[in-house]
Formats: structure tokens, sequence, C-alpha cells
């Protein structure tokens, strides 16, 4: 009876414990989540405070200049948008493929297992070191020069890890016994990936694909490498001319002393953040299609 009495004071006691770790860590995690949320806000708000009054008709429609009041941000924009839509046209399609091909296609072997090991330490490479291979491949060895394309190729690189790697996950969700009954009712292996296993994740393979171009649409440090132009006085108009992108041409500005110069960056973060919000909202608004149409 004492031992009973014992055990029980024992496991209300470690009870007890457990529940004021628990405290501690949703306090901590709280604290840790509110200092990010408002060091965001301030800087949203500085950024919205120095920018927003520059933000115009001739500021989206011009060309950068030397003087801040003539500077515009028109090859930037359309240099990003070259290079986002062109990413997605290359790394989605090879993407979604690739991970189809070996979460389903692909017989368990230990190359299967080096190729996946292989996939996931790309996604942990830094960025500017796709941005040398984009130089030595597409740039020099294929002779694309300092192009849309050249730049496309290499975040294409860049962001077809994650892409993989997130279109696995969400083919893993679907139960198998799905796949298998598809089979049993005697449609063919890519008919019950296509009416099946792809309609039941695709929404959670859109969610993998918008994180990884965001990420793609904020970076600068590949395009540098391959060549993307920090001034730039023409709109693109093929795949082979010279480009520059928001990233870039903020940095720019930044590395300006003149504070009209450090308005016009803000101006242009204002301009990505509405690019990257807009790119979200068309990615939200497919995967609801998606997921009302296969509920």
């Amino acid at each position: 009876m004492e031992r009973e009495l014992f055990d029980k004071e024992l496991i209300k006691s470690n009870l007890n414990k457990r529940k004021a770790k628990d405290k501690v860590l949703k306090i901590i995690t709280i604290i840790a989540t509110l200092v990010g949320v408002i060091f965001l806000l301030v800087l949203l708000i500085q950024i919205f405070s120095k920018g927003f009054k520059y933000l115009n008709w001739d500021f989206l429609t011009g060309f950068p200049s030397s003087r801040p009041e003539r500077a515009g941000i028109a090859p930037a924009i359309v240099g990003s948008m070259y290079i986002l839509v062109l990413t997605i046209l290359i790394s989605v399609p090879l993407g979604i493929g690739t991970a189809i091909y070996l979460e389903l296609y692909a017989k368990p072997s230990k190359l299967t297992e080096f190729i996946k090991l292989n996939i996931q330490n790309l996604a942990g490479v830094p960025a500017i070191v796709y941005g040398i291979l984009g130089l030595g491949v597409f740039v020099k060895f294929f002779m694309l020069g300092s192009s849309i394309i050249s730049g496309a190729l290499t975040l294409s690189l860049l962001v077809l890890s994650p892409i993989i790697i997130s279109s696995q996950e969400a083919l893993k969700t679907v139960p198998y016994s799905f796949y298998e009954g598809a089979l049993a009712l005697g449609v063919s292996k890519w008919q019950a990936i296509k009416g099946v296993v792809l309609p039941c994740a695709i929404s959670n393979i859109i969610t993998g694909i918008v994180l990884s171009l965001a990420r793609a649409v904020g970076e600068a440090s590949p395009l540098i490498v391959v060549g993307a132009a920090t001034f730039l006085r023409f709109l693109p108009k093929s795949l082979l001319d010279g480009f520059t992108v928001l990233p870039i041409q903020i940095y720019n500005w930044t590395s300006r002393p003149e504070p009209e110069f450090q308005y016009l960056a803000s101006a242009g973060i204002i301009v990505l953040l509405v690019i990257v919000f807009m790119f979200n909202i068309l990615a939200i608004i497919i995967r609801k299609k998606f997921e009302k149409k296969y509920d």
C-alpha cells in the first residue's frame, strides 16, 4: 500500500514537472515568435514609410538613372517576370516528374537511395554555388551568355531539389491503397497516378512549389555570378538578351550614398513584396480549386 502511494506521488510529481517544462517552452516559443514578428513589422513600417511616396507610374515604367528623380524599375520588373515564368516552366514539370519516378516507378535499390540522399543534400547547397555552376555550364559551355535563359536555368537548378523533396513528401501522404485500388480496376500505372495519386497530392505539391519559388524570386547571388546587369537601360525582348532582376536593382540602389536612392530601394522592395504576394495568392487559389474538386 505504501509502495502504491509512493508510485502515485512520483507519477504526479513527474507530471507536474512536465507540465511546468511545457509552459516554459510555450512561453519561450511565444516570445521568440513575437520578437520576430515585431522586428518584421518595424522593418515593413520603415520600408513603406520611406518608399510608398515614390511609387508612381513613372517609377514603374521608367529606366534606371544616375538621377534619383528620373530612376525607374521597369527592366527589373520585366526581367524578374521572365526569370520567374521560365523557372516555373523548367523546374516544376521536371521536379514533379522526378518525384513521381522516384516514389512510384523506381525499384528500391542502393542506387535509388543514393539518388534520394544526394537530392536532399543538394537542397542545402548555398545559392552562390549554383551560380558558379550556371556560369560554367550555361554561360560558357553551352555559350548562352549572360542571358535570361541562363539565369532561369540556374535558378531552376536552385529550386529543383526542394520541389522534388516536397513533391515526394506530398505523394507519400496519399494512401498506397488508393493507388492499388486504381490498378485493381484495370487502369494503367500512369492512369492511376494521373487520375488518383496526383489529384490527392496536388495541394501539398503546390505548397512546396510556392515556398521554393518564393526563395528563387529573392535570390540575387547566383544571378550576379551568371552575369545579370546592375544597370540596364532597355527592356529584354528575347531569351538571349541581358537582364536584371528586382533584388539586384534594389541592392544597387542601397549601395548608393544618396538618401534618395535608399528611398527608391524601399519602393523596389514594396514592388517585390507585391509580386511575391500576388504569386502566393494565385497559388492559393489554384490549390483551393483542386481541393474542392477532389474532396
